[in-house]
């Protein structure tokens, strides 16, 4: 398989590959956040010792579930778990003793390599919405998303500056079956852009079908010995590890691929309503996933993982933008960096049903949460309507543009002689202005963020053009963005390479739709 495949990579190497590198147009994308700001720590040291102290007893006294999967219920009793039918109760200690193996930073490689990030330390990637059934934008309204949706979801993510992964199931295509759509998404992902990418974790053949496909598409060797992958792991919580989720993760981690271990938290639902025993339980639940992912392959790389939300107590629904999930995710931040540990959290996350004001509130106030929090994979930072059930196109766009200012926020405040302007103070003096003074000239252009969608013009002007509201300004920026989308350059023995392994594999099955 590996022979034919290195075959296949060289047909269509040389000339045809130089020829299409030298034609593609490079769409400029900045390079992952560094933060040059500290992080905002909102837990006491004594707070903090509680709680890593109680989630130890829930996992030596309660213990967790790990459900129809024999095997790993074999590797905790070999560890030194006690296990009594399904239920891991952990010993204190031996989780966080597991954990010390995965590695505080990695590099997730990119197929074009200039695209690479590097996961950890004070460092923030981010990666478009995961997962919405449905799609929204302004001329269809809400609907079932489509393959089509999804390949434009992929352009548009490549498209975009500020967004420095391509990430996973940005919608689900439903009109491809159900067995055969991750096939369809990573083929999307691999030929329509050259940024990093996450991988299938819905079954774990699936997940498998991941790895084949990036050893075409980088080399077997390279991807042993190095993570192009970054996969999204769910806990159910409360403290139940199921056995796709988990076979998904044996997968990734065997074959040195990075997996987020995350549960997923609705404060009152799937976990307590105070903010403590939330974090508690988060915690533990990470250190059982992460513990866990050791155990198949010491040093694998893993992301301690928050997903939080909490409830609406009247009506039920999942809330966003709070306070407490602030306070939850700025605590988890803590927690994270204590286990030496790569932190995902927040994202652009709205309850609203449309771009609108409420959308713009609870999107502003998760996104900054996520800065200030050390955050290192953002996933859901564009795109996400209707509590993750909708990606919308108009917010991918609306929320990409304001991923900008977090790259300038996040790069401090610098008071070198040249930023001091005491020159500049001295030459305009009492009365004047800075408009055309030498200091203004040689740094207008890059002194201030510009947003790319919104408008700042006279209301005469803005009235003339037709009085365009924001959404108007990203259903053309959406448009303008797709019209000028042109394909990155790739080997066309790799991609006929991919295209083969996809034909073969879709072949071999029936299609399912559940």
């Amino acid at each position: 398989m590996a022979e034919a495949e290195t075959r296949r990579r060289s047909r269509g190497g040389g000339g045809a590959a130089r020829r299409a590198e030298r034609t593609a147009v490079s769409v400029e994308t900045a390079k992952y956040i560094q933060r040059n700001i500290p992080n905002f720590e909102i837990l006491t040291e004594e707070a903090l010792e509680i709680i890593e102290t109680n989630a130890e007893t829930v996992l030596a006294e309660i213990g967790v579930n790990f459900v129809n999967n024999p095997a790993a219920l074999d590797r905790w009793r070999d560890a030194g778990a006690e296990v009594t039918g399904e239920r891991v109760r952990i010993p204190r200690g031996l989780a966080r003793k597991l954990c010390s193996t995965a590695p505080s930073t990695f590099t997730q490689h990119a197929r074009n390599p200039n695209r690479a990030v590097e996961i950890g330390g004070r460092n923030l990637v981010l990666a478009p919405v995961y997962g919405p059934p449905f799609v929204h934008d302004a001329m269809g309204g809400r609907r079932y998303a489509t393959m089509a949706d999804f390949e434009k979801f992929v352009k548009l993510g490549y498209m975009s500056k500020w967004l420095h992964h391509s990430g996973g199931t940005v919608c689900e295509p439903t009109d491809i079956p159900v067995n055969k759509r991750h096939l369809d998404m990573l083929m999307a992902h691999m030929t329509l852009s050259d940024k990093p990418f996450m991988g299938s974790v819905t079954e774990p053949s699936r997940a498998q079908d991941s790895v084949d496909m990036c050893e075409i598409l980088f080399g077997k060797d390279f991807v042993q010995e190095n993570t192009v992958m970054t996969s999204l792991i769910n806990i159910n919580s409360p403290m139940t590890f199921d056995d796709v989720m988990m076979g998904a993760l044996e997968v990734y981690a065997k074959n040195n691929q990075a997996c987020i271990v995350s549960p997923f938290i609705v404060g009152g639902a799937m976990a307590p309503v105070s903010v403590a025993g939330t974090l508690t339980q988060v915690l533990a639940e990470v250190m059982a996933g992460i513990a866990y992912s050791q155990l198949i392959r010491p040093g694998a790389p893993v992301i301690f993982g928050a997903f939080v939300t909490s409830i609406d107590m009247n009506s039920g629904a999942p809330t966003f933008g709070t306070p407490e999930a602030s306070q939850i995710t700025y605590g988890a931040g803590q927690l994270a960096r204590r286990m030496g540990l790569p932190y995902r959290s927040a994202g652009s996350f709205t309850g609203s049903k449309l771009p609108d004001a409420q959308a713009a509130y609870e999107t502003a106030n998760s996104l900054n949460m996520g800065l200030l929090s050390g955050v290192n994979f953002m996933l859901h930072a564009c795109g996400w309507l209707e509590g993750g059930l909708v990606a919308s196109f108009e917010k991918f766009v609306m929320d990409a543009d304001q991923l900008g200012a977090l790259h300038k926020m996040a790069q401090g405040v610098t008071v070198d002689e040249e930023a001091q302007a005491m020159g500049a103070i001295a030459e305009v003096g009492p009365g004047g202005h800075y408009l055309g003074c030498a200091h203004t000239q040689a740094h207008f252009k890059g002194a201030f963020w510009r947003s790319d969608l919104f408008d700042f013009k006279p209301y005469e002007t803005w009235s003339e053009e037709g009085a365009r509201d924001t959404m108007a300004l990203a259903t053309d920026r959406v448009q303008r963005l797709i019209d000028t989308y042109q394909q990155p350059a790739l080997d066309p023995g790799i991609h006929e390479a991919l295209t083969e392994y996809v034909t073969k594999k879709k072949a071999s099955m029936p299609d399912a739709f559940m």
